[in-house]
């Protein structure tokens, strides 16, 4: 009831495209609603090739419907698909369906490979490398798995870049108190938004091989590569390129879903893992860890199939799926240009390029004076910032201490999701509050 100096709370605190307004794409709502209520397959209102994709996902389900149970792993159709479109994404590296696992959205993938990969006590307890800035759901999962862990630095004056030498600093600090057997890697970053080159990969999987770690690779931001210059590579690809000795020792589980890319489907809880060189044993019992929780959601999977199964070129939806992927993107590629270029225009901020995923991570100037006054309440002083933000604009964001951030640093995480008006809106909004931030506090 109290009166606000605002009229809505715009919140920019997470990546959920839809509820920022991004439209649902057609061909997969069609595809889904076919499988939901068959009756529609006898519907002119749904084209044909969505009527077939449909088809094919119902002949897999027990009793030809999307209310039965599936198999632990999946579907099968849906897993060949995934493989097809790993094989079709990655340039003919082959991929098999056996080491394709549907989950409950990228995290459920993330939680169960951690789960299997840690044991121990002590010091030797299973220590998981995580990059910082981090996606809070690592150290949420490594905290209740009571893992240890590993924290390496990305480089914020290099792009957000990750530096083996960095890596190396921190695995042989790591070992003197625990046993690090996980490196996780997210690229395109969340919360910074850098996209890895093929050297960097090439890098970091030399360094796994090196030291016999278990790599994670959450490539959940593959379809948002914005930047001039930049390209998604696959850790999987490029470990497959850099030959034998590589590709059939270094373990790798990758990470895929349908909540994020051009798609923002994130309440389907559509997701899946390949996962390669896993020893047959522990195969079987990351597959009993599965059964455990029966199945993913089979709606979701179905949603999964048609971000690996799009229409293709002579398909009577294929104009029009083309069309909305490519504006969603070029959008939001509008967007992280904007971001970027507007905070780089206030005094105290300074925002590295947004080279890919949907978010930016300003690192942001907090004077002596409020620094002191967040201690005086017990907070972080980026979590004061973002508190008074919230209050002053109804601008909902993330302090950077939820991530992770170099001593002394400081940050927030936003989305660019909002449409552009609005999203030029909270911009000016943020410039503002800085501004007479700084000023109040100088």
């Amino acid at each position: 009831g109290i009166k606000k100096p605002f009229t809505e709370v715009i919140k920019a605190n997470i990546g959920d495209a839809h509820a920022m307004g991004q439209r649902p794409i057609t061909f997969l709502r069609q595809v889904v609603a076919l499988c939901t209520y068959p009756n529609l397959l006898d519907s002119p209102s749904f084209p044909e090739d969505a009527k077939k994709r449909a088809r094919r996902i119902l002949q897999g389900c027990g009793g030809n419907s999307l209310g039965s149970y599936s198999a632990s792993q999946g579907i099968n159709c849906i897993r060949e698909d995934v493989a097809s479109y790993i094989e079709r994404r990655d340039g003919g590296v082959p991929a098999d369906p056996d080491n394709i696992y549907l989950t409950t959205g990228a995290s459920d993938g993330i939680s169960t490979i951690l789960k299997i990969l840690i044991s121990g006590g002590g010091k030797s307890r299973t220590g998981v490398m995580i990059p910082i800035p981090q996606y809070p759901l690592y150290s949420a999962v490594i905290s209740e798995l009571d893992a240890i862990q590993v924290n390496y630095y990305l480089d914020e004056e290099n792009c957000w870049a990750l530096d083996v030498n960095e890596l190396r600093r921190s695995l042989n600090e790591a070992k003197t108190y625990c046993n690090p057997k996980v490196l996780c890697i997210i690229n395109p970053g969340n919360p910074t938004g850098q996209v890895q080159n093929r050297k960097c990969i090439e890098d970091v999987i030399h360094f796994a091989w090196e030291e016999k770690l278990f790599l994670m690779a959450d490539e959940v931001y593959q379809d948002n590569v914005y930047s001039e210059g930049c390209q998604f590579h696959s850790f999987k690809k490029i470990l497959y390129e850099m030959g034998p000795e590589y590709y059939n020792n270094v373990e790798l589980a990758s990470f895929h879903s349908t909540s994020k890319g051009y798609m923002g489907e994130c309440g389907y809880r559509g997701g899946y893992m390949e996962v390669i060189n896993l020893h047959p044993e522990i195969k079987g019992q990351l597959l009993k860890l599965l059964s455990v929780r029966i199945c993913p959601p089979v709606s979701g999977q179905a949603a999964m199939d048609v971000v690996v199964n799009p229409p293709i070129p002579g398909e009577e939806s294929y104009s029009q799926f083309i069309k909305e992927k490519e504006s969603v993107l070029k959008n939001l590629a509008e967007k992280a240009k904007l971001t970027e270029d507007m905070f780089n225009k206030v005094p105290g901020i300074h925002c590295n390029p947004l080279q890919g995923a949907m978010y930016a991570f300003p690192q942001i100037f907090i004077p002596s004076k409020a620094i002191e006054e967040a201690k005086a309440h017990k907070m972080a002083p980026d979590m004061l910032y973002c508190i008074k933000l919230l209050e002053e604009t109804g601008i909902c964001v993330v302090p950077g201490s939820g991530f992770g951030q170099k001593q002394g640093s400081y940050h927030f995480r936003m989305t660019i999701l909002p449409p552009v008006e609005k999203l030029k809106i909270l911009l000016e909004k943020v410039k503002d509050f800085h501004i007479k931030f700084l000023e109040k506090y100088a």
